[in-house]
């Protein structure tokens, strides 16, 4: 069952009366649906370069991105999908990431535990004159994510992230990527010059990668450090984020790690895709809870939910 029969299934299951009633009872008005049982979230952005854990899925160019996120009993659990415009060695047509999870609070604390999948339609794996495969020709794989975060006060929230999959995009090797992440609300008035909406945040990781299957040669996938810092302001649905990102890796680990065709075509078998880079990003989020500008002034912009990329948005990565 598609994701959308099930969600106008369990719309009518909520409309249909009970079977206790009495027979000669009136029939009730299907009621509305409670925005605390069952919400929704969707967003686009516009990203100058999508950066996945410092490297780049779009040959250091421009992309797209969307998602659609359905949420239940006020956010405890979600199911969500997001696609994005890649540019990649194995040649998809686009990204699709599937999402579903449960984000349990306690206090100050907020967690997010859920599972991926991310799929590349399309794809083909790259092989070259030679016969030597550089890609899997399914480099579909899926992760399974937990994040923490603690709210010190209204201003500063402190998390860390885990995500392990069995199958780093697709080689069969392990990939576990751990990081800690610090957010901070600038105070409006700040110097006398801040207005409301601006955030400051911070991103530290290691990536630990595994041996790869024996059709690729049986190596190993350099471990490396990434790291992300950037400020973003929010108008409404509109946020606005420019982030500098970088890793440790040089450019022939980038090279192994990303099977480059430029580098494999020049016979270097190096990359720039994993380098330090300034990543502007454009988005616009909406969720039926808090509708913003399709509501009243008085709507606040809304929270959204975790992501794909390394900025803010529905889906872990």
């Amino acid at each position: 069952m598609s994701l959308r029969s099930a969600s106008q299934v369990a719309l009518l299951a909520l409309a249909v009366p009970s079977f206790a009633q009495a027979a000669d009872a009136p029939t009730p008005s299907a009621p509305p649906v409670d925005p605390q049982v069952v919400s929704a979230a969707f967003g686009f952005r516009y990203v100058t370069d999508y950066i996945s854990r410092g490297i780049s899925q779009t040959n250091r160019n421009p992309g797209a991105q969307g998602y659609l996120e359905f949420q239940m009993l006020d956010g405890l659990y979600y199911v969500g999908i997001s696609g994005e415009q890649v540019d990649l060695p194995n040649r998809p047509t686009m990204e699709m990431d599937f999402s579903a999870g449960i984000r349990p609070t306690f206090g100050a604390w907020s967690f997010d535990l859920g599972y991926l999948f991310y799929n590349y339609p399309g794809e083909r794996a790259l092989i070259g004159a030679d016969g030597t495969i550089f890609t899997a020709n399914n480099a579909d794989y899926y992760e399974f994510a937990g994040k923490s975060a603690y709210a010190v006060n209204d201003a500063l929230t402190l998390g860390f992230n885990a995500y392990y999959s069995p199958s780093y995009f697709g080689t069969h090797a392990p990939g576990t990527y751990i990081a800690g992440i610090a957010k901070y609300v600038i105070p409006e008035g700040l110097f006398g010059l801040m207005p409301s909406g601006f955030l400051l945040s911070a991103e530290v990781g290691h990536y630990f990668i595994g041996t790869t299957r024996a059709s690729f040669g049986r190596f190993n996938l350099p471990d490396y450090t990434y790291g992300n810092v950037g400020i973003a302001y929010t108008a409404k649905n509109f946020t606005l984020d420019v982030r500098y990102h970088d890793t440790t890796m040089n450019k022939t680990e980038c090279g192994l790690i990303t099977a480059d065709p430029r580098g494999i075509a020049n016979g270097t078998f190096t990359s720039k895709w994993c380098g330090p880079a300034i990543v502007a990003t454009l988005s616009f989020d909406v969720t039926s809870k808090d509708p913003g500008i399709f509501a009243s002034q008085e709507t606040l912009a809304p929270s959204v939910p975790g992501r794909t990329s390394d900025a803010e948005g529905p889906a872990v990565r």
